[in-house]
């Protein structure tokens, strides 16, 4: 029962931790795919109101139809139901995500405890709340904090079935997690495949006994449906779906150095090179590590397969935290028995006791030290200072997101350096330039830069805005007059 108090008291900090600064804007983590859902959830929340100006209600929608769809909109869905009582608040997905991350580690502390052991499952559980990379993607409005607490209970599910094959509650209940994690987010297909391999090994029996039993049908079944269906009406019936799928492998990067040491470099993010060689380690500690170890190849497959996001996106690699966390589990089984005495036992407790306050004082301190609140004035100001619907090209963050959100205006987006050379190829040549320049701002009576330091990595363009007066000036941004 001390262990249950114990796992309480955690989730308790844990959640305490990610709501700390709530009501700050969501900029702190990926901003570029947070604002995609704030303001897909505007969007729709605005198309259930009859106060407020038509032509404002029309823009927001608007805003949300023209945003690329590849996810179903589960989650803005649920943030636009509590809008209506909340009215519209930035912080409402932070609590959802938060809530989800919680509980989808019940569901990891269960999964240690039948795989290692009790304490094993508390080790567990403190690494997954408290990694300081897990606490910033689980405030983040994207649909990943769902998807990996469907995930992380379908493991759950799947590994109690193969303990108990003829069990129809595991088996439905892992099909319905499992089909609902790829529902939320295709990714999620590989490490609901690898857990189903892993469990199906762990069990021990032949493929021909596993086809025959009729639980294994009702789960593919159900594992499937829901992402089918929607990949179904994706492609065939709406076509929305038919081009999301290119520049997801290249082929030509799994024959590049570079290429292994941005994956590497996204996992030093994640977790940290030492909690990886350690982790790694874990598994050799394992009495059965067979459903581990299929955790390990599904991240394998799924980086290998998403080879361009897994070696630049660092949350591409965020199922790594729960399988991290699960792969260290068997130290605690290590460590805790040669506390034998009962000093060592205090001290031990100490020693845990202080390692999540020194973590969830630095992840607190990192939240304070920047406060994003004033950007949601600079950026009503600059849509103030423009006017309704003006002509605007932008050298600005997240692609114009901030400005749409917090400035109700939609720009032109000049592309950032990174994205000249890789999309467009930038030699430097006069002519590219120009011929770049003139058609990103034909229609356009404004130039806004808000980022200077972007602004001088393309000597180009800053050359040629100079030439131009400038219309409005403000601490973070400058607008030229094109006209």
């Amino acid at each position: 029962m001390k262990r249950i108090y114990i796992v309480v008291l955690l989730l308790i900090a844990g959640f305490s931790l990610r709501i700390y600064d709530l009501t700050d804007l969501p900029l702190d983590f990926h901003p570029t795919r947070q604002l995609l859902s704030l303001i897909k959830a505007r969007g729709m929340y605005y198309a259930s109101l009859s106060n407020i100006p038509e032509e404002q209600r029309q823009f927001a929608i608007d805003q949300w139809h023209s945003k690329t769809t590849f996810e179903p909109e589960l989650l803005e869905r649920l943030v636009v139901f509590t809008y209506r009582f909340t009215g519209e608040q930035v912080w409402i997905a932070r609590i959802y995500s938060s809530l989800f991350w919680m509980i989808g580690g019940i569901f990891l502390y269960r999964l240690a405890r039948d795989l290692v052991s009790e304490n094993g499952a508390l080790f567990s559980l403190t690494l997954y709340l408290f990694l300081p990379y897990g606490v910033f993607a689980s405030r983040s409005f994207q649909p990943d904090p769902l998807m990996l607490m469907l995930t992380i209970a379908f493991w759950w599910t799947v590994q109690r079935w193969s303990r108990n094959p003829i069990s129809w509650v595991f088996a439905i209940l892992s099909g319905i997690f499992g089909g609902l994690a790829i529902l939320v987010k295709f990714v999620a297909a590989f490490f609901v495949i690898g857990a189903g391999i892993g469990a199906l090994l762990l069990k021990g029996d032949s493929l021909r006994e596993t086809v025959r039993r009729p639980q294994a049908w009702v789960m593919t079944v159900l594992g499937i449906l829901p992402g089918a269906s929607w990949l179904v009406y994706g492609v065939y019936v709406t076509d929305f779906l038919r081009t999301k799928f290119e520049g997801r492998f290249i082929p030509a990067l799994l024959v590049i150095p570079s290429f292994y040491l941005g994956w590497m470099s996204m996992l030093n993010i994640v977790l940290g090179s030492a909690l990886i060689a350690l982790a790694l380690l874990g598994l050799f500690f394992y009495r059965q590590r067979i459903f581990i170890t299929s955790l390990w190849m599904a991240y394998l497959v799924y980086g290998i397969f998403f080879d361009y996001h897994i070696s630049t996106h660092d949350y591409y690699s965020l199922m790594i935290v729960p399988i991290a966390a699960l792969s260290l589990a068997p130290f605690a089984d290590l460590i805790l028995p040669q506390a034998s005495s009962f000093l060592s036992k205090i001290f031990l407790f100490f020693i845990f006791c202080f390692g999540i306050f020194a973590t969830a004082w630095d992840i607190r301190s990192q939240l304070k030290e920047t406060d994003y609140r004033p950007e949601a004035a600079m950026w009503a100001e600059i849509g103030e200072m423009l006017g309704p619907r003006a002509k605007i090209t932008a050298l600005t963050q997240d692609y114009g997101a901030r400005l749409e959100y917090w400035g109700w205006e939609r720009a032109t987006i000049w592309p950032l350096y990174d994205d000249l050379v890789y999309h467009v190829g930038l030699k430097g040549a006069n002519k590219e330039f120009e011929t770049l320049f003139a058609n990103l701002t034909a229609r356009s009576g404004f130039f806004l830069v808000s980022m200077p330091d972007e602004l001088s990595r393309q000597p180009e363009l800053k050359d040629r805005l100079v030439q131009y007066p400038v219309f409005a000036e403000g601490e973070g941004y400058i607008i030229y007059d094109l006209k």
